[in-house]
């Protein structure tokens, strides 16, 4: 297989690294990823600035190409310039932070595997549900695991994987769940504050609600201790709308 990985965490998150060393099992990897933190870009672009690229090492060796934009141009980059082959699939993380219910709309990590999709590549996002002193091992495992099964099984048209993996050692792992995306959300607020010059700045905070009542939601499987895997689509239209609209003769 041809992989081709990025993040939103940057070149040098610990996550990305050990997705690398693990998807190595199934072909060949380029690395492709931002050259610092993206966290919550969303899909963004780079229209208005060059992109530059610089290559990265690792323990004194190359391990792939740092990129100046987005998870989204990385994957672009990729696919349409850096890469001699076409990439079989696009895989995007291991992120630092489930992605989970509403927050897959801002998600670098997600947005990096649907710009994948929509360039008709088989891509998942991954992430961890931590913030603090992370093991990526279990996660890194599942990838070789989906991958693998995304190898032999089609994906359809339009249709990315979004997995999440609780925090907790490999051997608790209940199983496996696939799932919804949950209807949940950050509670946002903002700080305001003066800078030493006297002006006024606002830095924004928040905390999750975790509380969904769906027991097949993407929130309530990592909560018991299951890998969740939700397929997602970047198809927004409400279809069960559409007749209803029509309606208002506009």
């Amino acid at each position: 297989m041809e992989i081709l990985i990025t993040n939103d965490d940057g070149i040098y998150a610990e996550g990305i690294y050990a997705l690398a060393t693990a998807l190595k099992k199934l072909g060949n990897i380029t690395v492709v990823a931002p050259d610092a933190q993206r966290s919550a870009v969303g899909h963004a672009i780079t229209i208005v600035d060059p992109l530059r690229v610089n290559k990265a090492r690792r323990n004194g060796r190359f391990f792939g190409y740092a990129a100046s934009g987005t998870p989204a141009d990385c994957v672009k980059l990729a696919i349409k310039t850096l890469m001699k082959k076409k990439p079989d699939l696009v895989v995007s993380g291991i992120n630092l932070g489930a992605n989970i219910g509403y927050n897959i709309l801002y998600s670098g990590t997600v947005s990096g595997a649907t710009e994948g999709a929509l360039l008709g590549i088989p891509s998942l996002a991954i992430s961890l549900d931590t913030f603090t002193k992370p093991d990526f091992s279990a996660a890194a495992a599942f990838s070789v695991k989906i991958a693998a099964s995304m190898k032999k099984r089609r994906l359809p048209a339009g249709t990315l994987l979004n997995v999440n993996v609780p925090a907790i050692k490999a051997s608790k792992i209940k199983g496996v769940r696939v799932t919804s995306q949950s209807r949940t959300s950050f509670n946002d607020w903002f700080d305001k504050r003066k800078d030493p010059h006297g002006q006024t700045y606002y830095w924004m905070d928040g905390d999750f609600k975790p509380k969904d009542s769906d027991a097949a939601s993407d929130l309530n499987a990592v909560k018991a201790g299951y890998i969740s895997v939700t397929p997602i689509q970047f198809d927004l239209t409400d279809y069960k709308f559409i007749t209803t609209l029509d309606t208002w003769k506009l």
